[in-house]
């Protein structure tokens, strides 16, 4: 899934609801941006783990908490937050054309 996609996906939700204003727009656009980082954090933790292993000043290996993982769930719950204040959840998604299906 793409950025781009997500976006569609979110003002066509605003559209239904007679809702698409700069306002809201701006937040879908917050929302968006949220969304790469989410990606990003979840490459990082994908690569690198929850921990790994790091050299401290005096030169000993050490296991370190991988910070992404933290960022993650607050950034995740930054997004969620977002689409509350859209009102989208699964309960009330709608579709522009419902012949779709």
């Amino acid at each position: 899934m793409k950025a781009t996609d997500v976006r569609k996906t979110l003002l066509e939700q605003l559209k239904i609801k007679g809702a698409k204003v700069n306002h809201f727009i701006d937040l879908v656009n917050d929302y968006i941006s949220f969304w790469e980082t989410k990606n990003a954090l979840t490459e990082d933790i994908k690569k690198r783990g929850v921990m790994y292993v790091d050299v401290s000043s005096v030169g000993v290996k050490m296991q370190k908490n991988n910070p992404s993982v933290k960022e993650l769930v607050m950034v995740n719950k930054q997004m969620l937050s977002i689409l509350k204040e859209l009102g989208i959840n699964t309960d009330d998604v709608g579709r522009e054309d419902d012949d779709e299906l």
